[in-house]
């Protein structure tokens, strides 16, 4: 099942987990993969970007092809540790609205330990889509939870990443597709969906 709505989180999941995606090079890729966590030369201190999109990824990391985003991983996090930064975090991008002035969103975007922005979804081409895509982005203490507590497991689908752009390539677009993994529209409690604007 697809969402087309113009704000939705689409994701794979399970009843107790979601995939999210990041790509990085191979001396960060291969430590996490032996941990099955994010161990040095990992920084805790810098702003780290999850996306549950896996198009968006392909597309940010050009199908594994760019300058350190040469291995993408499918992180398995909790969803307890998911809603936890969408519950504290704030819109990268002001929205005007009656109940925050911009005054308040910026105090707010300094305090919070998450980032959320949505792009625009991507096609198999990687083209720009009419609706939009969350990206998370985490820093301080929302790193150290997503180290230290939300991660249940972290594959390579560098794999399949290329596969894909290889039969696209081909022009096997159904062979293309069938790889894809699912991801079905992710059910937020009402209060979620008004703090992200997806209402």
């Amino acid at each position: 099942m697809t969402s087309t709505t113009y704000r939705a989180i689409r994701a794979k999941q399970t009843p107790t987990t979601v995939t999210v995606y990041q790509a990085y090079p191979p001396e960060i890729a291969d430590p996490a993969l032996e941990a099955h966590t994010f161990v040095p030369p990992f920084s805790r201190d810098r702003m780290t970007w999850i996306k549950p999109s896996f198009l968006w990824m392909a597309y940010r990391s050009g199908w594994a092809t760019k300058p350190r985003q040469e291995r993408v991983l499918a992180i398995e996090i909790s969803r307890e540790g998911f809603e936890w930064a969408l519950r504290n975090c704030c819109l990268s991008h002001y929205s005007p609205s009656e109940e925050t002035s911009q005054e308040k969103w910026r105090k707010r975007l300094r305090a919070s330990p998450v980032r959320v922005q949505w792009d625009p979804e991507r096609d198999l081409s990687l083209r720009s889509l009419d609706y939009r895509s969350i990206q998370i982005g985490l820093s301080g203490e929302a790193v150290r939870r997503y180290i230290d507590e939300w991660i249940v497991s972290i594959a390579d689908v560098t794999h399949t990443m290329k596969q894909i752009d290889g039969y696209l390539k081909d022009g096997d677009v159904d062979a293309a597709r069938s790889d894809l993994p699912e991801e079905r529209p992710y059910i937020l409690p009402e209060d979620l969906q008004e703090n992200l604007r997806m209402k």
